[in-house]
């Protein structure tokens, strides 16, 4: 089943290079930005989209699936998680370099001397 962008679990964000994310807040969509489970259990129809009329900026089209077989998706989506999990500590040390070199060591938490 493709997205159920009527979910109230989907959610999508555009970037400003026009890139678009599309995913199930709860992490139960394995082939997203493609697919949903067929037999959901967390499916729930968002209601507050009721009498809203959404413009053509809102949500763009979605991308055009791969042609690869549905367990060739989730694993190569598991493969780019794991290369973001391995680099995410190393770029949170970057930028807490980086503000250590901007506040030049100085703590937060100083005070004012009177």
């Amino acid at each position: 089943m493709a997205m159920r962008e009527e979910c109230k679990n989907f959610q999508s964000r555009t970037y400003n290079s026009g890139e678009v994310a599309r995913f199930c807040l709860l992490d139960l969509a394995p082939e997203a930005p493609w697919r949903c489970p067929d037999d959901c259990p967390k499916y729930e129809r968002r209601l507050d989209d009721a009498g809203w009329v959404h413009g053509k900026l809102v949500e763009p089209a979605i991308e055009s699936e791969p042609s690869m077989p549905p367990g060739d998706i989730a694993a190569i989506l598991d493969q780019a998680e794991d290369i973001v999990n391995a680099i995410g500590p190393s770029i949170a040390a970057e930028f807490e370099r980086q503000e250590m070199k901007r506040t030049r060591g100085v703590s937060k938490k100083w005070r004012w001397k009177r």
